[in-house]
């Protein structure tokens, strides 16, 4: 921060000179001196779902700041009204999740050490600190280009916690309620199998094989690429590249072997002391094989990285083939950037524990991510953030990304060349990339985008060419406003330009995995959250429905978008992807209107990603499967990992979707949901009328669940480590949930029983994941996971502490301080004082959220 006040005092000395060339004072000389601060008062104020808070400011100058004359911009993903009465600062919306403060009626200025304050109410509640506004910035008026970060915003909220209660009635787990359960299953004995996700069949056998430096690679020529691959991962184990041989007889060391006998989609692996034999059909499942060699590895050997030149492998006998063809993780990079390194790094944890696809979400509102030749500016004005007087050359600021563009990750693309090698990685790692260009709505950027190149081709006077791929009819009048709050984000799908632009970018898309040699199937057109009101108010859309009379309303104009893109697609050889609403269509029924199933497309081979788990939508996913749409269970409540994991404050993460914590992703039932789901994403009872009503899973249906995706939106992603630490370990309970074979308790009518082998089942589950997260501690250079919070409980004076996955070190502290890596070592019970701290550690060091024992 400090350099970027150093880069604006020369910038605002430069601003403030006259054209004459004579300067004058700049109004307030210490930005850096002036604080922020957001204070929160009570959510459901006066009854309603919405947060009664107050945004202030301090002047820790010694120079008064200025009555008038500036505006304060931040941003803050809530729709906001003022209270009336005194009115010290005033709030004004501009669009989206941007807002700006200026000086009220009754603000005079503010003395030096003053401070002053003024409340707003919210939409919704403030459940933890990602509700906070962020990137704030001030803006003089007579510079009104120029926008100079100030201070991270100082939070505040209310020393008697229940003020944040959402309802009347809102309980979380307590920690010693959270302590009991992490105990469950630790009585019941069970088999803990070493390669993760759990194979269909794990057996143990005598014996160890040693491998080390003497070891070559024997393979088939059809496995050559994954030898070669394996290889290189070998010799960061053992100090030396082995060998890779080609060779069809089975040798001692590593063999790679075709086996038609193995069923499709299956493979062997067989340990024994004199040798490793993985065998398969295809180089896919060969892949897979050796993925669960590299996880069978003690993760000490990861710890070493080439110092230990043997490992002793134990011996097994593994049989093993995938619970779902697709098993998947979506990644936003739209709203907030993540350098390609990262995005290498995600391909091979996908890999290593056998994931199918990287489904990749590069546009939104807030940022296009892929660099498409034939229109520059979509990355030179969509992959930008920043402020200015328009956006004709970078978008608005979102998310906290402050004023400056290219300084956040609000900014920022991948190359050609940067695609196309990520592809080419993806492809070595038997990973798909599908690209998701977000259509019609969530368009935002490629709109400003597309208006910015309208603009200047004007200015030359070439009409024809400005207008060539324009998405907004720019004599549009239609009023709408998104979730997100914005009033100008979906495509008008009325006009043939926006088809150029898709067909454009598809084909510039289609010619990139060309390039890398990667696999394309289908490219994801998104299709959710357009709003009410859209294409009301164009004059491209009345045109359209005198061409076309059957066209009447917004759904009509919805089945001819995705019908034309459907038969682009299909002229390419693609098949179209998209959000639930592609494939979907609001009927008049009983009670009003209800989403149903679209007839129209289910021949057209549509692969919908369903989201919406919530709200009375709770059966979605098997209603569009039942009626034969291609379903990927996509859930918010279970698989949404930008929540948070848990109701802390100081935890990351949004919560509209509830607080998703390993267990919720691991007790997900994919054919049959609603069996263990019988509260809503607030934990309040689904009322038993709503459940009957539902509609159960058919067989056919059940044939038409393409597979199961976890989904990681960046809203609240600014870094690299809080991305891991939000995908991890989460996703290692949706791997074990896409690959391992349906357990015993998911289908047992004993609810007794389902019970005991779920909790024995949870156990095993939370030490694997523990084992794992030790080897991702050196994989691919280390993984940023989330340190589990002990859990508390006291009984008799004896403070006891645990966590949901075993395997980590608490220290405590007995004073109130927090414990580091030296302090006490947590072993058995510790007798109860107010000031007790505890707090969990990895093998390296790294420590996780402090829990306190606030009990006397």
């Amino acid at each position: 921060m400090k350099k970027l006040y150093k880069i604006y005092s020369n910038l605002l000395l430069a601003l403030f000179v006259g054209t004459a060339g004579h300067a004058f004072a700049q109004p307030y000389q210490t930005p850096e001196k002036l604080d922020i601060q957001w204070q929160v008062y009570q959510n459901h104020y006066q009854g309603k779902d919405q947060t009664l808070f107050s945004i202030g400011m301090h002047n820790g100058a010694k120079q008064a700041f200025p009555a008038q004359g500036w505006r304060i911009y931040f941003n803050l993903g809530k729709r906001v009204t003022t209270i009336a009465g005194t009115e010290q600062l005033k709030i004004n919306h501009v669009n989206g999740g941007l807002y700006y403060i200026a000086p009220g009626k009754d603000f005079k200025s503010l003395a030096p050490g003053g401070s002053v304050a003024q409340q707003f109410v919210s939409n919704s509640w403030v459940v933890n600190k990602s509700d906070a506004p962020q990137g704030f910035y001030l803006v003089w008026d007579n510079a009104p280009g120029t926008g100079i970060p100030l201070n991270d915003v100082k939070v505040s909220i209310p020393t008697e916690l229940h003020q944040l209660d959402r309802f009347a009635g809102d309980r979380e787990l307590s920690s010693a309620q959270r302590y009991v359960l992490n105990e469950r299953g630790k009585s019941q004995p069970a088999l803990q199998p070493k390669i993760f996700p759990t194979p269909l069949v794990y057996r143990e056998t005598p014996g160890y094989f040693k491998l080390d430096q003497t070891v070559n690679i024997v393979t088939d020529a059809e496995f050559n690429a994954e030898a070669q691959l394996f290889a290189d991962e070998l010799k960061s184990l053992v100090g030396k590249r082995p060998n890779v041989l080609n060779g069809s007889k089975t040798q001692a060391g590593i063999c790679l072997k075709k086996d038609p006998s193995v069923k499709k989609d299956s493979y062997k692996l067989s340990v024994t002391p004199s040798g490793i034999l993985i065998s398969a059909n295809s180089p896919v499942e060969i892949h897979y094989g050796i993925q669960s060699l590299k996880v069978l590895l003690d993760p000490a050997a990861y710890a070493a990285q080439a110092k230990t030149k043997s490992i002793q492998v134990k011996c097994v006998a593994v049989e093993d083939r995938p619970n779902f063809g697709f098993r998947a993780i979506m990644l936003d990079v739209a709203r907030n950037f993540q350098s390609k390194q990262e995005i290498l790094k995600l391909i091979d944890l996908l890999s290593l524990y056998k994931f199918t696809t990287l489904h990749f979400h590069l546009n939104d509102d807030e940022g296009w991510r892929l660099q498409i030749n034939a229109l520059p500016e979509l990355t030179s004005v969509g992959a930008n953030r920043g402020h200015g007087v328009n956006e004709q050359h970078s978008l608005m600021p979102a998310y906290g990304s402050g004023p400056l563009p290219g300084k956040s990750s609000g900014s920022g693309f991948y190359s050609r060349a940067d695609f196309i090698e990520i592809l080419k990685y993806a492809a070595r790692r038997h990973i798909n990339v599908i690209p998701e260009i977000e259509t019609p709505g969530h368009a935002r950027a490629a709109i400003v985008s597309m208006q910015a190149r309208y603009n200047n081709l004007v200015k030359t006077g070439d009409t024809a060419a400005a207008k060539a791929y324009l998405l907004r009819d720019t004599a549009d009048t239609s009023v709408y406003r998104s979730v997100q709050q914005w009033n100008d984000h979906v495509m008008d799908v009325s006009m043939p330009s926006v088809y150029h632009f898709l067909e454009t970018v598809t084909d510039e898309i289609i010619d990139m995995y060309k390039q890398a040699g990667a696999p394309l199937q289908t490219i994801h057109f998104g299709g959710d959250e357009v709003p009410a009101g859209v294409w009301t108010g164009s004059p491209s859309v009345h045109a359209l429905k005198k061409e076309h009379p059957e066209i009447k309303d917004a759904t009509d104009l919805w089945d001819y978008f995705f019908g034309r893109l459907a038969a682009m697609l299909d002229q390419r050889k693609l098949y179209l992807s998209g959000w639930e609403e592609t494939a979907l269509r609001k009927s008049t029924v009983a009670g009003g209107k209800k989403w149903q199933p679209n007839p129209l497309f289910l021949d057209k081979n549509f692969h919908v990603n369903v989201w919406n788990n919530m709200s009375g939508n709770e059966d979605l996913a098997y209603r569009l499967a039942n009626s034969g749409y291609k379903v990927i269970l996509s859930f918010v409540t279970n698989f949404y990992f930008d929540m948070a994991y848990v109701r802390e404050f100081d935890e990351p993460g949004f919560n509209w979707g509830g607080f998703i914590n390993l267990e919720q992703a691991y007790k997900f039932i994919p054919f049959d949901y609603l069996k263990n789901q019988h509260t809503d994403y607030v934990n309040r009872p689904l009322p038993k009328s709503m459940l009957q009503k539902f509609e159960p899973l058919t067989e056919a249906g059940k044939r038409n669940i393409y597979g199961i995706q976890g989904l990681l939106w960046s809203e609240t992603v600014q870094t690299a480590e809080r991305l891991e630490y939000m995908y991890l370990p989460r996703l290692l309970a949706l791997s074990e949930k896409a690959w391992a074979a349906e357990p015993e308790w998911a289908v047992s009518p004993d609810t007794a029983k389902a019970r005991q082998l779920y909790e024995r089942d949870w156990h095993t589950l939370t030490k694997s994941v523990g084992r794992e997260l030790n080897r991702l501690d050196h994989y691919a250079s280390g993984y940023a996971y989330r340190i589990p919070t002990p859990a508390i409980r006291s009984t008799a004076g004896m403070v006891s502490a645990n966590t949901d996955v075993p395997g980590f070190q608490i220290r405590y502290t007995t004073d109130g301080t927090v414990p580091t890596v030296k302090s006490k070592l947590y072993q058995q019970p510790v007798p109860q004082l107010k000031k007790l701290s505890f707090r969990a550690f990895n093998n390296l060091g790294r420590g996780g959220k402090v829990a306190k024992n606030d009990e006397p």
